[in-house]
């Protein structure tokens, strides 16, 4: 359980692990690590006051790219706990047609319930298998079911017997050739189940959401009779087929949400980006339905905690954690209402990001943009190599295009690692073939992106391409 995975790491062990995927931003890091030790805190307290200890929901403060989405996400991982994350900007206010503030809350329930249906699918996955080894044996080498007949003759018994006898032998050598797989290319007929359709469109207009849509299609789903057809397939591939429709079996959805749902209230983590899109003295322009101040207020019961029903049960949100993110170039964080300011007690304001930083980012983290695009190359059997002086001008070219024509964090390093290794990509396996090396040098990339830099205005396009 996540619970158990994180009591075992301290504050600094998470960072830690953020820090193998994220460059910088101490401050967030340390805030959010405090904020995921702290649940496991609540948890471990005794008595009544563990309910009354609310989450320190955060707000983080910065440009795009600067790895406001992605401390949130690799926050999720490390404990295992349901994610999701919504765009305040697209929420609107109760009584317009569009997506509500409640439809993040069910989100992570479904996030939650994926979560645990996973982790119930490893614990009967042998039981399940071994009752798709028996379902294709069948089909295979059908059972000699006992003769039942008044005629009571020796011969019969024994002749009855014998062929038993051989028929069990041979099923449990082709029973030992389904689990080897030696058989996985061979076709059989099996029955699989046809999906439902319940042929229900929009009702009254738009006049239910999108989430209310999607349960009512569900409920009708289940209330249809289930038919099946035949299909001939291979053995390798009815394992799969049958191996999930023999874990749903297996599985107590009755379970499955119980626990998601107390996943989802205790552990669950929602991300709310654009937040600022929604402040008072943002500029005018998401629509003449929308009000921001709306928004706010239905989102504020939301975070406040509130019960939320949602398909698989009611779901609680005292507990979840909030963390809100927004550049703030237009407004202020002050310029949200003054009670969802008291919602997000933590304030952090992350850091522009540096040449220094953009260097680190292509080389240092686990998933970097070089290992990445090295990883690519290497499926094709050819090598690529980085020189050192190649990426310190590559991250010195970003930061200057970043600097001279619009921010947009480390997302721009993929923009011109995409440009710069296009015509390589291409070429692969055509004109590069297997077993090729490719050395970039510091060379190569001012061939490819000085014109960008030194061409302003042409460079707007290029990079957004």
């Amino acid at each position: 359980m996540d619970m158990e995975k994180i009591k075992n790491m301290t504050p600094q062990e998470i960072v830690n692990q953020l820090d193998k995927y994220i460059i910088g931003q101490a401050e967030a890091k340390r805030n959010v690590a405090i904020a995921l030790r702290n649940r496991w805190r609540r948890m471990n307290v005794d008595g009544e006051i563990k309910n009354e200890i609310i989450p320190n929901n955060i707000l983080m403060i910065g440009a795009t790219g600067v790895g406001k989405t992605e401390i949130a996400r690799r926050l999720a991982k490390l404990s295992d706990a349901p994610f999701t994350k919504v765009e305040a900007s697209k929420f609107t206010e109760v009584g317009y047609v569009g997506r509500d503030v409640e439809s993040m809350v069910r989100d992570l329930v479904e996030q939650s319930v994926n979560l645990v249906k996973l982790i119930k699918k490893e614990e009967v996955k042998l039981k399940a298998e071994e009752s798709v080894n028996n379902l294709i044996l069948d089909i295979l080498i059908p059972p000699i079911n006992k003769v039942q007949s008044n005629i009571n003759l020796s011969l019969e018994k024994n002749s009855n017997k014998d062929d038993k006898e051989i028929n069990e032998k041979t099923r449990d050598k082709f029973k030992e050739k389904i689990i080897s797989g030696e058989l996985d290319d061979r076709k059989i007929e099996i029955n699989v189940q046809k999906p439902s359709n319940s042929g229900i469109g929009m009702v009254g207009g738009g006049m239910m959401d999108e989430s209310s849509m999607i349960n009512l299609q569900d409920m009708i789903s289940n209330m249809m009779p289930k038919r099946n057809k035949k299909r001939k397939v291979s053995i390798g591939e009815a394992k799969k087929i049958l191996l999930e429709a023999e874990v749903s079996k297996l599985i107590d959805m009755d379970e499955v949400k119980e626990e998601a749902i107390q996943k989802a209230e205790n552990t669950g983590i929602i991300f709310i980006d654009e937040i600022d899109k929604i402040s008072g003295n943002s500029k005018k322009g998401s629509g003449p339905d929308v009000s921001r101040e709306g928004v706010q207020r239905d989102l504020l019961p939301i975070v406040e905690g509130t019960s939320v029903t949602t398909k698989y049960g009611v779901i609680k949100t005292d507990h979840i954690l909030f963390i809100a993110a927004g550049a703030f170039h237009l407004s202020k964080p002050s310029d949200l209402i003054p009670e969802l300011q008291g919602r997000f007690p933590i304030r952090v304001e992350l850091d522009n990001l540096t040449q220094e930083d953009f260097l680190k980012i292509l080389s240092e983290p686990k998933n970097s943009l070089t290992k990445q695009y090295t990883a690519l190359i290497k499926s094709e059997n050819v090598e690529i190599i980085f020189n050192k002086d190649a990426l310190e001008e590559i991250s010195n070219k970003a930061f200057i295009i970043n600097s001279e024509i619009e921010n947009i964090g480390a997302r721009r390093l993929h923009t011109v690692m995409s440009k710069l290794l296009n015509e390589i990509l291409f070429d692969i396996p055509e004109k590069i073939g297997p077993n090729a090396k490719i050395v970039i040098t510091k060379k190569m990339v001012q061939d490819k992106l000085d014109s960008i830099t030194q061409n302003k205005d042409l460079s707007e396009y290029i990079l957004w391409f």
